[in-house]
């Protein structure tokens, strides 16, 4: 998809996951709704993109259905 490697980073304190796209920091993503948005300004096609497409996607610290902040 494009050739894109992205990695979304495990959940920080504040529940927001870092992205990364190509090894530049976009953002800090609180949602997969902030992360399509990620996506589409790096040029895909947010209706297209798999969130569980592992060539895609990196996932750390948990994938997909994992956000907000870790337990204590």
């Amino acid at each position: 998809m494009g050739g894109l490697r992205v990695i979304v980073q495990p959940p920080g304190a504040s529940g927001g996951r870092r992205v990364r796209i190509d090894g530049e920091i976009l953002g800090v993503a609180y949602s997969p709704a902030d992360l399509l948005e990620f996506l589409r300004r790096a040029g895909l096609d947010p209706d297209m993109v798999d969130l569980t497409d592992t060539d895609l996607i990196e996932w750390r610290g948990g994938g997909p259905d994992v956000w907000g902040a870790p337990p204590d």
